[in-house]
This record gives C-alpha cells, sequence and structure tokens, in this order.
C-alpha cells in the first residue's frame, strides 16, 4: 500500500506542469524572483521602510581634525604627548617645535585608532608625526627638521608669534 501511495504521488507530482524540467534546467521557470530592496512605492507603508537607528550623537571624527587644524595655529597628532612623546619621531617634531617657543596644540593617535585613520584621510598622509601650521598640513618630523635647518620654519612660525605676541599684549 505504502508503495503503491507513493506511484500515486509520484505520477501527480511529475504530471503537474511546474515540475517538469526545462531546457534551461529550472523546476520551476513561472515563479516570480522578488527583491528585498524598497521600492520608490508610494503605497508602502512607512513602517517597512529602512530606518537609520545610529542616532548622529556628535561631531565626527573627521570635524573635530578639521576643527583642532583650524583653532590651532600649531598642531600636532603624534604618538604620545608633547611632554611624552611615546616614539622618536614624535620627540624630535616636539623638540622641534619648543625652539619657536609657539603654543602647540597636541592629540595622542595612540588613544584612539579611529583618530588616526581620520588624520590619514584628512592629510592623505601615511605615516605620524602629522604638524599642521596655520591650517595648511606641513609634513613629519623629516619635514620639520629639515625646514628648521634651512630657516624655512622660521619664516613659517613667524605669523604664529606674531599672533601671540599680539594677543599677550592685549
Amino acid at each position: 500500500m505504502a508503495r503503491s501511495l507513493a506511484n500515486i504521488i509520484s505520477k501527480g507530482i511529475v504530471a503537474y506542469p511546474a515540475a517538469r524540467s526545462t531546457a534551461s534546467g529550472s523546476f520551476y521557470p513561472s515563479i516570480l524572483r522578488f527583491s528585498t530592496s524598497v521600492p520608490n512605492d508610494p503605497d508602502t507603508h512607512e513602517d517597512f521602510l529602512p530606518t537609520n537607528k545610529v542616532q548622529n550623537s556628535g561631531p565626527t571624527l573627521k570635524d573635530i581634525v578639521e576643527k583642532d587644524v583650524k583653532e590651532n595655529p600649531v598642531m600636532i597628532y603624534m604618538k604620545g604627548v608633547p611632554e611624552a612623546p611615546q616614539c622618536g619621531f614624535s620627540a624630535l617634531a616636539v623638540k622641534v617645535l619648543q625652539e619657536y617657543n609657539v603654543p602647540v596644540g597636541a592629540r595622542n593617535i595612540l588613544r584612539d585608532l579611529e583618530l588616526k585613520s581620520a588624520v590619514k584621510d584628512f592629510s592623505h598622509w601615511p605615516t605620524f608625526p602629522q604638524i599642521f601650521i596655520n591650517g595648511e598640513f606641513v609634513g613629519g618630523s623629516d619635514i620639520i627638521l629639515s625646514m628648521h635647518k634651512n630657516g624655512e620654519l622660521q619664516e613659517k612660525l613667524a605669523d604664529v608669534k606674531n599672533q601671540q605676541n599680539s594677543t599677550s599684549s592685549k
């Protein structure tokens, strides 16, 4: 009885047109394909539209870098802090900048790897430290040292020094 029931079911399925194989190899050629993307259909209910669950919680890292560079006449992104550099290149850059007695803003890129990536994206420069003077990316410790030796850094920092003197005399 089980065998005859299986034969009946098998014959019934084979007899069904959608179950037969086609030349393209598909068993179900008439099945519609459905997309999971949301159409621009005015009849789509708002409950089924995609939502952004992450709310904008404040400034982006790019905004922070832009603000740092804009607000600090001399800004250095380095490994460590000026009082305690954590690599020789950062220590060299800080030492050179200290020769000019100008205020230096600094951020430790080792504390936040996302900040490190944001700074690289902002400057299009792969290594650290990165020094910005008057909003312009200057370079790293090797460039600062070279500029110091040939006098360019003194010229570049003259405006910063003048601004510092004019605000301290007021």
